[in-house]
């Protein structure tokens, strides 16, 4: 899902380095010297002060644990960087803040299931538990939805912005920031598909329906919108209409995974093996 940019009031889109240094307890200059190395990539707002994603919080806690494990920083910067880089030469996709990492005295483990294996040299032991710190930004959340609603400065990206926070870390929030980016700017189509989504996930068909159709008003060629509506009709068992907007999202891998698996039941072998090759072609350029 996109992420805008645009930044505006205070706590929105993100969080700022003090929160984030407050949050966690990691020093404002270890984390620009996260962001520096390349191991995140927070936006920026208005002030062109960086703005982390929980993601973004989650790494940064990683690193906090590694140096809470007496791992030096410039110890914890160069495994983390190692291990990056070797996921890139394996050719596997998996974000850092997704890893399990562990530090075994200064040596630096990802616990990946039932494998451990080294990301840099050491020894000791370290874990955190990320349910905890999403408790914390949950509560981070709800306090910055509360802030804006009493703010006149947010605009209709600003709320977008928050909605995808909350999605993250309190979802049951998320809808009234969508609502709100949408009475700003109706034409705001990632939060129509946004808050379409939610309803389709809650089985609310009918709502998901008309605000992936509001979407497509603002963005004919809105991918998502329109392979959204595909996954609507495909629950409603009224294929024809999927297929219709299935084959309009032709950049989106799962659209060509459906469409496979609807000529496969239909019988149309040929159809079946081209969508599969897209698909598949797909995936491993992402």
């Amino acid at each position: 899902m996109r992420r805008s940019r645009s930044s505006g009031g205070p706590r929105v889109g993100g969080y700022r380095t003090r929160e984030v240094a407050t949050l966690i307890g990691l020093k404002p200059d270890m984390i620009r010297r996260v962001v520096r190395h390349g191991l995140i990539e927070p936006s920026r707002g208005n002030a062109n002060e960086f703005r982390f994603s929980f993601q973004d919080i989650i790494l940064l806690r990683t690193a906090k644990g590694l140096l809470d494990a007496q791992v030096s920083p410039r110890r914890t910067i160069s495994a983390l960087v190692k291990l990056r880089d070797r996921l890139v030469a394996d050719g596997r996709r998996r974000p850092l803040s997704s890893m399990r990492i562990v530090a075994e005295g200064s040596t630096v483990m990802v616990r990946e299931q039932d494998a451990l294996w080294e990301a840099e040299t050491g020894q000791g032991y370290f874990a955190f538990d990320v349910e905890n710190l999403a408790g914390e930004v949950c509560t981070l959340a709800k306090r910055n939805l509360d802030v804006a609603r009493h703010s006149d400065d947010l605009d209709s990206d600003d709320w977008y912005n928050l909605g995808l926070d909350l999605e993250e870390t309190a979802p049951d929030k998320a809808p009234e920031a969508y609502r709100r980016a949408i009475t700003l700017s109706p034409a705001n189509a990632d939060a129509h598909v946004n808050l379409g989504r939610l309803f389709q996930i809650r089985g609310d068909l009918r709502r998901a329906k008309r605000h992936y159709q509001s979407a497509l008003e603002a963005v004919p060629e809105h991918q998502l919108a329109l392979y959204n509506l595909g996954t609507v009709f495909d629950e409603l068992d009224e294929l024809d209409s999927a297929v219709s907007y299935y084959r309009q999202a032709p950049h989106i891998p799962d659209a060509h995974y459906n469409l496979a698996r609807i000529f496969e039941v239909r019988g149309d072998e040929l159809a079946f093996r081209r969508h599969m090759r897209r698909y598949e072609s797909l995936v491993e350029a992402e």
